[in-house]
């Protein structure tokens, strides 16, 4: 018996604007050595993030810089908003949801003033990790300018 869905490709989108680079890449060992999970980083070029995948809002950081978003499809989604970031106590950021809402990918969650975080001596490099890698296979990330949103920028296969 054929499982149907079971290989078919699913897709995450750039969470901001902006230039999409490998996790690996990240001036953080916790992301670049892939301790939390696997995915994309992205240097944003406007400050508005949006949800990568369509499902629920598990987890906000009560300083802003981080959010937890599981798939409707049970993928657990960490967008996390620059590095060092949990340090300025939610300031330049402004949450758009709450925990328990369900919001459909492309659909803004926060902004991010990425100029304010910037002078403020912080990297605006922003992962956004698949935390549940036992739930997928054939992770493929893609690199380049992209559209917060819209551009896809993980396709995987789930287990």
């Amino acid at each position: 018996m054929q499982l149907f869905g079971r290989n078919k490709k699913q897709t995450i989108l750039a969470q901001q604007t902006g230039k999409a680079i490998l996790i690996t890449e990240v001036p953080d060992p916790v992301f670049a050595d892939k301790i939390l999970g696997d995915g994309i980083a992205i240097l944003p070029s406007e400050n508005g993030v949006y949800s990568p995948v369509s499902g629920t809002i598990v987890q906000i950081a009560h300083t802003l810089h981080a959010i937890g978003i599981e798939s409707d499809d049970g993928i657990e989604v960490l967008v996390h908003l620059g590095i060092d970031t949990v340090k300025l106590n939610g300031e330049g950021f402004t949450c758009h949801v709450e925990v328990g809402q369900h919001i459909a990918a492309g659909e803004k969650v926060m902004d991010m003033d990425i100029q304010a975080i910037a002078e403020k001596g912080y990297s605006t490099i922003s992962p956004c990790i698949i935390t549940n890698l036992d739930a997928v296979k054939n992770l493929e990330c893609e690199q380049g300018n992209v559209s917060g949103g819209k551009s896809v920028v993980m396709s995987f296969s789930k287990q």
